[in-house]
């Protein structure tokens, strides 16, 4: 029986993480390097999503798999970076991560080639740098199974999931220099309590992100990550979807293209990449491939 990869849904965010993005650099070598992915990833400790590109390249294509949207809001760019294949690397110290990712490189060369990472970390129980708790409205236990989980009886595809991945740069300054209130009104929550503000303005994230304000219902699993480097940090946000539609109108809807109102989340911070990957499901404990190789 397939199932989904472990690491989508468990609890709480690893203390250290690694995202990978892979482009294909040789077709001919790819089924051989497929085979050695397949070997080194449980999904657990390494969730792995193929890109478009890559499905594309195989010859396959994935039901409900399209590229991220390069959306354009109300003064506001949310860019498309796509890659063939994407990696999670979850662990517990960052030097564990440095040599499995030179581990992983070898294994996937020629065929793909390494083209960006961003080390991720668990900031307190699983907060945000500003300070804000990430994922408070995450559907729990089989709610959460239904929004981030394929149903499809159809081999290689049940126990699939859709991943969506930005990496959004901070300017915390910024957000630190303004009143404690107007802080929590750009979040929709107070900061002391985690409390939803009921009177929060319409540009509130929590009111721009409301799962059960879209029709169809939009809910979608939290996994998101602070990001730092240099003298840059962030969020790296993911999200885990049966779809990616209800990520997706999420994401018009901060944008101001629903209602003319952008998330106030953009006051501070601005997307830097996107993309959407396919998560294939397991079998027998290894990645189940079939949709892709059969």
């Amino acid at each position: 029986m397939s199932l989904y990869q472990p690491g989508i849904l468990a609890t709480p965010v690893p203390a250290h993480a690694r995202h990978l993005f892979f482009d294909l650099r040789s077709l001919q070598e790819l089924p051989a390097a497929l085979d050695r992915l397949v070997q080194f990833a449980d999904g657990s400790a390494a969730v792995v999503g193929f890109g478009e590109s890559l499905v594309r390249a195989l010859g396959r294509s994935i039901d409900g798999l399209r590229e991220f949207p390069a959306i354009s809001g109300v003064g506001v760019d949310n860019p498309s970076t796509p890659h063939a294949l994407w990696v999670w690397l979850r662990g517990e110290a960052r030097g564990e991560l440095l040599l499995r990712t030179q581990q992983l490189q070898n294994l996937l060369a020629p065929a793909l080639e390494l083209a960006s990472l961003t080390e991720a970390f668990r900031h307190g129980s699983g907060h945000d740098l500003t300070g804000y708790e990430d994922g408070t409205e995450n559907p729990q236990d089989e709610a959460a199974v239904a929004a981030a989980i394929v149903d499809n009886p159809v081999a290689g595809l049940a126990g699939g999931s859709f991943a969506a991945i930005q990496q959004w740069r901070h300017q915390l300054q910024d957000f630190a220099a303004l009143p404690q209130a107007e802080r929590d009104d750009i979040m929709g929550r107070r900061l002391s309590d985690n409390e939803e503000l009921e009177d929060a303005p319409e540009s509130a994230h929590v009111k721009r992100t409301a799962q059960e304000s879209f029709d169809p219902e939009a809910f979608i699993v939290r996994r998101s990550m602070p990001w730092t480097h240099d003298q840059n940090a962030g969020l790296m946000f993911l999200a885990f979807g049966c779809t990616l539609d209800a990520f997706e109108v999420q994401l018009r809807r901060m944008s101001g293209l629903e209602d003319g109102i952008t998330d106030a989340l953009y006051r501070f911070s601005r997307p830097l990449t996107g993309g959407y990957y396919w998560c294939p499901p397991l079998k027998d404990g290894a990645l189940d491939l079939r949709a892709l190789l059969a």
